[in-house]
């Protein structure tokens, strides 16, 4: 059995045993804890911090935001920029859409000279980023998730996948109608919880035993369109399948799941 074999074994048994027990006590934990903030069962409510005059460079700035000449930080929650987005992707202003995916992305870890704005300003002045992200907004209403991450994948010089699936998330949410398949943040947080997933599937099942297989395709970046596929499926059905504990909100969409992943320290 070859390499590739042995991870499609893998995802097999991930796709049907899904959560394992501790996985799903944590998370109810963390539901306990966070219902508060998540009332309407979205991760609407998810705000990052990110200080506006750090991104003063950047244009097209979107007028929702705060002010780029203010020095104080400000703060923009996923409801917000989902609002954002959707006006950008009606007026056909996907520049303005990828800088607020951008920034609420990056939050305070953007600096003037550092990997936020300077790597941003690079970006917007890619050649053909415009055609770029517009068909993947077609793409996406046309034929879903899967073709809409290819249209991008390698596509723009430093937008790599934990970026531009941020972009294509708030851009999914902005269509009517939306597609069939939520889709779902996917960075290198969200891809070490998978690969530990993995990991000890593999090493129950014997077709992982040294999680070599986990960790490469579950790399740290630059997952293939089949890779966010597989990742999409999973979270849908772990979501149902926490949904059905009781210790999670019925009904809750799989992005309250990603949010939940990102943010707490389960292993």
């Amino acid at each position: 059995m070859n390499r590739q074999d042995r991870a499609d074994a893998v995802d097999r048994e991930m796709s049907t045993r899904l959560l394992p027990d501790a996985t799903l006590q944590a998370l109810g934990r963390w539901w306990s804890e966070n219902h508060m903030r998540f009332t309407d069962g979205t991760p609407g409510a998810h705000t990052v911090r990110y200080t506006p005059s750090r991104w003063a460079q950047i244009t097209p700035w979107p007028s929702a935001l705060a002010s780029a000449s203010s020095t104080g930080d400000a703060g923009v929650s996923r409801a917000q920029v989902t609002s954002i987005v959707a006006d950008t992707v009606r007026r056909e202003a996907f520049r303005e859409a990828l800088v607020a995916t951008y920034v609420w992305g990056k939050g305070k870890r953007g600096t003037p000279r550092g990997s936020g704005p300077a790597t941003l300003q690079r970006i917007l002045a890619v050649e053909g980023l415009d055609a770029a992200l517009a068909l993947a907004v077609t793409v996406l209403g046309e034929h879903g998730s899967r073709q809409a991450y290819a249209a991008l994948h390698q596509r723009i010089p430093e937008l790599g996948p934990s970026f531009f699936t941020k972009f294509l998330y708030f851009a999914g949410a902005a269509l009517q109608p939306a597609p069939n398949l939520r889709l779902l943040i996917l960075d290198r947080v969200l891809s070490l919880r998978m690969r530990s997933l993995a990991a000890a599937v593999g090493r129950e099942t014997g077709h992982d035993p040294d999680g070599s297989v986990a960790a490469w395709v579950w790399a740290d970046w630059n997952w293939s369109p089949h890779r966010y596929e597989v990742y999409l499926s999973f979270m849908h059905a772990a979501a149902r399948q926490l949904a059905s504990t009781g210790a999670w909100p019925p009904g809750a969409a799989p992005d309250l799941l990603e949010c939940a992943l990102f943010s707490s320290g389960w292993k």
